[in-house]
Formats: structure tokens, C-alpha cells, sequence
């Protein structure tokens, strides 16, 4: 079984921003075998560097020196220092795989079936999950057996958790286009608050590098977890296999590749 553990980073725009606005939709697949390892090295690591409490993005900015903050009195080399190690734990890990949605607001608008923000949210999170899907099928090809998934989400709030289950739920059985197109799911969308799962922890963090990356051509981070995005086996491609562009047609900004 593989565990798909999803977070966000950005925020949707709404339809009337004058600015391009990127939202980033971040999956982590990790099979259930590598989480109990995956697990033990993150809490080592916060062991030995004396880090106490969730790994963040928005932790290792320069500037952020929030109470809740464990690095708030951290010089940017150590910042780094772990942000390396935190991210090292996924690349390594090489049966671990990224796949994400990223959107641009504005080409996103332009689309009829795209009017609020909540529309905005629930298109950039289904290509992640159609993407797991092709994950999950890739799998199954080459084991020669079904291997199943499970999609785990941060818990952002009780509505907005009921909202994103019952757009999941319609995605997977109301309609009957998508019937068919999950046959490895199992059950519906599960949620997790970021400081009780490894698993959202970490995607959180791929969340930001792909976000930044997009957002500001900064590929610093987005660079260094290269080795762990779902690319096509032919060309080693990551736009359109790992990384969904939302909409393709008419996007106006950088492509990540």
C-alpha cells in the first residue's frame, strides 16, 4: 500500500487580483514499508539538532522569528542545515515520489468552470490525485499485483475538511466519468493536523520549494528534490508527469522542469 500525504502552499487568488498568483498543491507518496524509517530519521534528526516541535516551510525563512518558531534564534547557515537534511530524507528514500498541481490564477479564471477561490483549490488538487492514480498503475505493470493508495491531507478546519471530502467523494463515485479512473484508492480522503504526521510535515516542506520556485524562479530547494519527482521513464520530463500545470493551455509563467 502507498500513503499519498498532500498539503498546500499559497494561497488561491480570488478572481479579481490584478497579479499572476501561483497555489501549489504538494503530494508525497511513500510506501507503507519506508514511513516507519522515514519517521524515525526526521525525529532523530530533531533530536540531535534539539528541534523542538513541527517542520515548517515558512520556519526557515530568514526573517521569521515567530515565538512558535523552534529556529527563531537560528543563523541561516543551520536553517539551511537542516532544511538539506530534512530534504535529504525524501531523496534518499528512492522509492519515495513528488507529484504535485500547480496553478496560475488568472489563466485559471479564464476557464468557465472556474469561479471562486474553493474552484481554484479543488482544480489544482485533482490532477494530484489523477497523477497518483498513474503512480499507482505504474506499480501495479510492473509487480504484476494491485497495490492500493491512501490520500492523507492537513487538517485546515472542520468546514473546510468537510467541503475538500465531499468534492473528493464526488470526484471518486458521483460521477460517472470518474468511476473507473480510481480503482486503487481506498476509501475516501483522510486528514491529519500537521504536527501529529511525519508525512504532512514533510510534504509541507516540498509544498514551499515547489512553490517558490514557481512563484519566484528561486529553484534553490525545488533543484535539490529533482531526484525524487515522477518523470517520465523515456525522457526524465517532470512537467505534465510529476508536476501538473493548471491550465496547461495559455500558461504564462515559468515551466518547472
Amino acid at each position: 500500500m502507498y500513503l499519498l500525504f498532500v498539503d498546500e502552499s499559497g494561497t488561491p487568488q480570488k478572481e479579481n487580483a490584478k497579479d499572476i498568483g501561483y497555489f501549489v498543491m504538494a503530494g508525497l507518496v511513500i510506501p507503507e514499508n519506508r514511513w516507519s524509517g522515514m519517521r524515525d530519521k526526521l525525529v532523530g534528526l530533531k533530536r540531535r539538532t534539539k528541534y523542538k516541535g513541527e517542520i515548517k516551510w515558512r520556519y526557515f525563512a530568514p526573517n521569521n522569528k515567530d515565538d512558535e518558531n523552534p529556529m527563531k534564534d537560528w543563523d541561516i547557515p543551520a536553517r539551511n542545515s537542516m532544511r538539506a537534511e530534512v530534504f535529504s530524507i525524501i531523496t534518499e528514500t528512492k522509492s519515495c515520489k513528488i507529484i504535485a498541481g500547480v496553478s496560475e490564477s488568472t489563466t485559471a479564471y479564464a476557464l468557465r468552470n472556474c469561479n471562486s477561490q474553493d474552484d481554484l483549490y479543488f482544480m489544482t488538487y485533482k490532477p494530484v490525485t489523477e497523477r497518483f492514480q498513474y503512480f499507482l498503475q505504474d506499480i501495479n505493470r510492473e509487480a504484476g499485483t494491485d497495490s492500493m493508495g491512501i490520500i492523507v491531507a492537513d487538517h485546515r478546519g472542520r468546514g473546510d475538511d468537510d467541503s475538500m471530502r465531499h468534492r473528493h467523494e464526488r470526484l471518486l463515485r458521483e460521477t460517472g466519468n470518474y468511476t473507473s479512473s480510481y480503482p486503487n484508492f481506498i476509501e475516501g480522503l483522510f486528514f491529519s493536523p500537521s504536527h501529529l504526521s511525519i508525512g504532512i510535515q514533510l510534504v509541507d516542506m516540498v509544498a514551499g520549494a515547489i512553490w517558490r520556485a514557481q512563484a519566484y524562479n528561486d529553484r534553490t530547494w525545488y533543484d535539490v528534490l529533482k531526484p525524487a519527482m515522477r518523470c517520465c521513464p523515456r525522457t526524465g520530463k517532470i512537467d505534465g508527469f510529476g508536476i501538473a500545470r493548471v491550465p496547461k493551455a495559455n500558461w504564462q509563467g515559468n515551466i518547472l522542469n
